[in-house]
């Protein structure tokens, strides 16, 4: 989320102070009920660095608000100033420096997290009222032990903030039914470019309601969201089938998206490409989901080219729920796939354990220091009519060896 508000770039060290001393004077006449960091201690934390790993811009304070009314302060005072670029920054995983501000105001949301958290009810729906700076992995957590209910569509990785991921778009494997987070959004509090707090939905004032949505953070910073709940799961039988071919993948993955009722398909559909070796982080290892799985590359057909592909699939259940008839769910929409016979993979998590499922990675990474690596990342829709070209030429042929990271394939419903 980032709200850009000019930028002013100091030519000599002189300047430089006293843009700083500026600063410094603009922000202490807040009277903010949060704190303000200034100079080193603006980036003891990590303001001046994102996920992307790639950029680095040191901000002249970071904003930590007790709320909408300080975010809308320090916005008003930023939008009277001509050389004052603010950034509004949740949990930092933007690829491109967009949650950094170069000589500017960065606005860390995180300090916001516990400010909303209510469950409300609306003409017989069910809805979470939460902070725009709270992460989902929070929500999830307190929504489930608290309440037994959940949001209904998720992004794979939790540790992101509401905002963030609905100034963006939200996509995960639940979207082919429910489409992505900011379809599941029924109000907004937003403080607007000229510092306005607005409460904003599809009924009122739309415009800005759509426009925040997906909108990049470029129509305003999200304070609250409400989002749409529903029943929380207890488990979720979770599973990995493995293809030779892309057209069998994309057919089998176009299906179970298309079905129409619940239990006539998965209530996740994701999928991924890797590299048909035995390189630990491209290619068969990856596949598996528990320790005691093997892929066993001998049940590859002869035909099997550079690159496979996997279909991620789970059925939600209760613990109420006779094992049986969650067996013959599952068995019964396997046998219509075209997998590779004895490479399917399945386990049974709790709901919320397959929700964090990344968070395992992230520790993994952490551990190993990758998670401090640059990640250049690339997000594109790609229309069913140019699958096929598109697998040749950059599966096939670009990405044949694999990317040192993961290659994710959503099937989505325009539609949705």
């Amino acid at each position: 989320m980032i709200a850009c508000l000019g930028r002013f770039v100091p030519e000599n060290d002189v300047e430089s102070r006293a843009e700083n001393d500026d600063v410094s004077t603009i922000c202490k006449s807040l009277g903010l009920k949060g704190s303000i960091d200034f100079g080193v201690g603006a980036t003891n934390g990590s303001a001046d660095k994102d996920f992307g790993g790639m950029y680095s811009y040191k901000p002249l304070a970071v904003i930590r608000p007790s709320g909408a009314d300080d975010v809308a302060v320090v916005i008003k005072a930023a939008h009277l100033q001509s050389n004052l670029t603010v950034a509004a920054r949740g949990n930092g995983h933007s690829i491109n420096g967009q949650a950094m501000a170069d000589r500017g105001l960065v606005i860390d949301m995180g300090s916001t997290g516990d400010s909303h958290f209510e469950i409300v009810k609306v003409k017989g729906s069910t809805y979470l009222d939460v902070s725009g700076g709270a992460l989902w992995e929070d929500v999830l957590k307190r929504c489930v032990e608290d309440f037994g209910l959940a949001p209904r569509s998720w992004t794979d990785y939790l540790r992101l903030t509401v905002g963030g991921t609905l100034s963006n778009a939200g996509v995960s494997g639940q979207a082919f039914r429910y489409g992505p987070q900011i379809s599941n959004v029924a109000q907004l509090d937003v403080v607007t470019g000229n510092g306005d707090m607005v409460t904003c939905s599809e009924s009122r004032q739309p415009e800005l309601f759509f426009n925040v949505l997906g909108g990049l953070g470029q129509f305003g910073i999200i304070t609250r969201a409400r989002v749409l709940l529903q029943s929380a799961p207890d488990k979720v039988r979770w599973i990995r089938l493995v293809y030779a071919e892309f057209d069998e993948f994309t057919r089998d993955a176009e299906l179970l998206v298309s079905l129409k009722e619940e239990r006539e398909s998965f209530d996740y559909v994701e999928g991924f490409v890797f590299v048909n070796s035995d390189d630990t982080v491209n290619g068969w290892p990856s596949v598996p989901l528990d320790p005691a799985q093997v892929f066993d590359p001998a049940h590859l057909p002869q035909t099997a080219g550079s690159v496979l592909y996997c279909l991620e699939v789970a059925l939600h259940y209760n613990n109420s729920d006779p094992r049986s008839a969650v067996d013959a769910v599952v068995d019964r929409l396997l046998e219509r796939l075209g997998f590779v016979s004895k490479l399917n993979f399945p386990v049974d998590v709790s709901y919320v354990d397959f929700l964090l499922r990344v968070k395992l990675v992230e520790e993994h990474a952490r551990a190993n220091g990758m998670w401090d690596s640059p990640h250049p990342w690339l997000n594109m829709f790609v229309s069913k009519s140019n699958l096929a070209e598109f697998n040749r030429a950059v599966f096939n042929e670009i990405l044949k060896d694999g990317i040192n990271g993961p290659m994710l394939v959503y099937p989505l419903l325009r539609s949705k």
